[in-house]
């Protein structure tokens, strides 16, 4: 199975000069634990995710002052979407994260998470019984 195939395709851009608590807020209406954060001075990538947004309040920083950019990561690994789950899974493992921004050509068209490989290698079966 291919990243194209686990990938969500709800993608969320957010600008680096957010504060922390409109990033929780957006991730949370759009159902998302990575936003991608797109700054159009540096035309770089980056990633804000759950838990940055977790550590970052846990440390006493306010959420409603603390600026996106602050706790972006911006030396992230893209994978592409003809990449097998295995070598997602792998990049994520040697990595130490749980989210892939998913590039076509240079254009993000996806984010690959842990969740979307474990679910397609561990499919939930129903349990009400037949």
């Amino acid at each position: 199975m291919l990243v194209r195939d686990a990938m969500s395709t709800v993608v969320l851009t957010i600008g680096p000069a957010h504060t922390l608590r409109q990033a929780a807020q957006l991730m949370s209406a759009r159902r998302v634990g990575a936003a991608i954060v797109l700054d159009a001075d540096t035309c770089g990538l980056g990633i804000l995710t759950e838990r940055d947004v977790l550590n970052a309040v846990g440390a006493g920083l306010s959420p409603d002052q603390e600026p996106v950019h602050a706790h972006t990561t911006t030396d992230v690994v893209f994978a592409a979407p003809q990449w097998t789950l295995e070598e997602a899974a792998t990049a994520m493992l040697h990595g130490g994260f749980r989210h892939l921004i998913v590039l076509e050509g240079r254009d993000p068209v996806g984010v690959v998470s842990v969740r979307d490989i474990i679910h397609c290698w561990a499919p939930v079966k129903s349990t009400v019984p037949a």
